[in-house]
């Protein structure tokens, strides 16, 4: 018998609305493989990631639906201060976007929370202090949850794990996420899992090894029996571990939906490629491992129409004295961006003068730099404090008639050198010839290893004013890599 039309219309909308739910209920199936291994994972205490983009915090935030049926059920998800919890893509805004599918009500007061049909709570709070965590006296929290690790001390960690109890019938359990760090007490915790060269071991990922603390030293073994008969342990205080790794090459929703994801973290320098592309735990900043000579192309002319110029400074104010015979420099980068994308350092100075002379000097190149380049564009670092403030103030007035301007100086001094050093290493930096080639190379080899960097610090200022308008995204991207929220 035919449908009429008022029945053909409603079975038209039943099959949208199946549709809609099939494609709602995918959104909380894990992806297969280490996704869905942590997800499954029975180990009181798992640590997933150590990498980027293997999609960590969503798994984190999936594990938190698992009991939201219990109304006594309450977790709380922990980032190291609340700015990363809000920002923007982040995992409050992710959250937002998953929780209201399962009937979570966002609240932002006393702290952020999502509160779901049963009375069961999702919250987010952060330890940016290390006596935050005494705030949390008394509490008793079935699930509790880290994104980035490494950025907790070891103190708050096992802290924490005192308030990790539970009386609503949900066994208590810790999940984390984390970013390799080759120095954080976290690299020390997982080390089973780690090769010698710094990378996991595949056929041990996912493999539950138990440890007890005794005289605040983390014991081992492959067995809860095995701590209880060689220590005397009870067997409630043995904690079973377990650490799962992950990659971009693992999450590839990401890959189908971001192809350009894998494209930003290729480009990364060589240290940051191997943490967060490859899940390298042990490598470090060493000498030449951010700048060589022979990853750049000196020229006699300059090729091309250059398009943005600055000259950016690291100023010091010391002369050579026989108790200090080599202080810091005050050095000047010219560098200039090409109608072709490419970059080239087109002069550097670097004199050890004291105040006056430096002041004079810098007068003098700007307007020397002036007369090749009318646009060139001057860079000073202003040092934090009011005497940063006001030094940042006098040189300003000084340079009168020119584009000037004091940037407050923040981060680490490797951290402002990788977008540089990543297009150094592309191929994509080329130098001008000059009587100073010689004595810059030899400082940018030996960074960050070295006894000075004061020509290494212009060059990334340099760097960044006159590839902003170019590389504004990726350096945004980058320093959420940095802060672990990518």
């Amino acid at each position: 018998m035919p449908l009429t039309p008022e029945e053909e219309m409603e079975l038209l909308r039943l099959l949208e609305l199946s549709v809609q739910e099939q494609e709602i209920e995918k959104r909380f199936k894990p992806q297969p493989g280490p996704q869905e291994m942590f997800l499954n994972t029975t180990a009181d205490i798992a640590i997933y990631g150590g990498a980027a983009g293997g999609g960590k915090t969503y798994a984190l935030l999936l594990e938190n639906l698992r009991h939201i049926d219990n109304p006594r059920f309450g977790s709380v998800i922990f980032r190291r201060n609340s700015n990363q919890i809000m920002t923007e893509g982040g995992l409050w805004d992710t959250a937002c976007e998953l929780y209201p599918l399962k009937g979570g009500v966002p609240k932002l007061t006393p702290r952020n929370v999502f509160v779901f049909p049963s009375g069961a709570k999702v919250s987010f709070a952060h330890l940016q202090y290390e006596t935050d965590v005494l705030a949390w006296q008394g509490s008793q929290i079935p699930l509790i949850c880290f994104d980035e690790l490494t950025h907790f001390t070891r103190r708050q960690f096992f802290y924490m794990l005192s308030r990790n109890r539970s009386t609503c019938g949900v066994k208590p359990y810790v999940r984390a996420t984390t970013n390799p760090e080759a120095d954080s007490w976290v690299a020390d915790l997982i080390a089973w899992w780690i090769d010698d060269d710094g990378y996991p071991i595949p056929e041990r990922s996912g493999v539950i090894r138990y440890f007890v603390v005794i005289d605040d030293e983390v014991i081992w073994a492959d067995s809860r029996e095995e701590l209880t008969a060689r220590y005397g342990v009870p067997a409630e205080v043995v904690k079973s571990f377990t650490f799962i790794a992950s990659s971009v090459y693992d999450n590839k929703i990401l890959l189908e939906r971001d192809p350009t994801y894998l494209a930003n973290l290729n480009a990364l320098p060589t240290v940051e490629k191997a943490r967060l592309l490859y899940g390298n735990w042990k490598i470090k900043p060493s000498a030449g491992m951010y700048f060589r000579r022979e990853q750049v192309q000196v020229v006699s002319v300059v090729p091309g129409r250059v398009v943005r110029v600055c000259r950016a400074w690291d100023l010091a104010a010391t002369v050579p004295t026989p108790d200090n015979p080599s202080p810091d420099a005050t050095a000047g980068v010219l560098m200039g961006a090409l109608d072709d994308g490419r970059f080239i350092v087109l002069d550097v100075i670097r004199v050890q003068q004291r105040a006056n002379d430096v002041r004079r000097l810098i007068r003098e190149t700007a307007e020397r730099d002036r007369e090749q380049y009318p646009m060139v564009r001057i860079r000073l670092p202003q040092d934090p404090g009011q005497a940063g403030k006001e030094q940042a103030e006098s040189y300003i007035k000084h340079l009168a008639g020119f584009t000037v301007k004091a940037q407050r100086v923040t981060g680490d001094k490797v951290t402002r050198a990788e977008p540089f050093s990543s297009q150094w290493q592309a191929g994509n930096v080329l130098v001008l010839a000059g009587a100073w080639n010689d004595t810059y190379f030899a400082e940018l080899e030996s960074f960050p290893d070295g006894a000075h960097d004061d020509m290494v610090d212009a060059s990334s200022d340099a760097f960044t004013e006159v590839a902003a308008p170019r590389f504004d995204g990726i350096w945004g991207y980058y320093k959420r890599l940095k802060e672990g929220l990518a």
